[in-house]
């Protein structure tokens, strides 16, 4: 609630000098384009400046540098680390190896907090509150990790959720549990028809083509939910 409380005061009144002499290590060892610029544009308009990478294939990774090596080394050059890898628990990893900060962009379909902390102040402009909220999940819940931190988030709030899927997407059994171990009313669906008189909010997400082993797989259900 305090960084959500920070974000709306700063939207409010800009501060451009405020991480004046600060340095963000980009680190992005996976595509993205909203989440990297999100962050670039932010220290920049906040006074600070922005070093490093978009694609991994520039940096010592392609001569087998270990992640945790990599780390080491930018958080010497940085004060803190922006982050999005491909394989989950990676941002925990580099905080392991490094002193300074990091950021989780996004580590594979692990979890992306910030997206969470972006979706939570938007809810909370849109709906004017955070509680007692009703809100449908639909699409790659299996592999869909703003789902996964969002879904964790909500937890606090009182949240109804539905969770809108095919069958082999749908959410993992640990998220389950977590909204189970928190009394968190919720329900698995496969047809956004079933549920979009229920609820606040329906929360889309794409059919991760990237995070499937096999073709196959990915065929059968990628214009789902489109």
């Amino acid at each position: 609630m305090e960084i959500l409380n920070k974000a709306a005061a700063l939207k409010k009144n800009p501060q451009p000098k405020l991480l004046d002499g600060y340095v963000m290590g980009s680190c992005f060892f996976e595509p993205s384009t909203r989440t990297r610029l999100s962050f670039e544009s932010a220290m920049q308009h906040l006074g600070g400046r922005v070093v490093g990478f978009a694609d991994p294939n520039v940096t010592s990774t392609k001569k087998g540098e270990t992640l945790y090596d990599t780390a080491r080394i930018v958080s010497q050059y940085v004060d803190v680390i922006a982050m999005r890898h491909p394989l989950d628990g990676a941002a925990r990893r580099a905080a392991e190896a490094s002193d300074k900060p990091i950021i989780n962009g996004g580590d594979g379909s692990n979890q992306h907090p910030t997206q969470t902390l972006l979706d939570l102040l938007t809810i909370k402009e849109t709906q004017k509150k955070l509680e007692n909220l009703s809100i449908a999940f639909v699409g790659d819940l299996k592999y869909g990790r703003t789902v996964h931190s969002l879904a964790d988030a909500l937890t606090h709030f009182n949240a109804r959720v539905y969770c809108v899927a095919p069958e082999s997407l749908q959410m993992p059994g640990y998220i389950l549990d977590t909204l189970r171990a928190r009394k968190i009313k919720f329900s698995m669906h496969e047809k956004i028809e079933e549920i979009i008189g229920k609820v606040d909010i329906l929360y889309m997400t794409r059919i991760q083509e990237e995070r499937f082993d096999e073709r196959m797989e990915y065929e059968k259900v990628k214009d789902t939910y489109r």
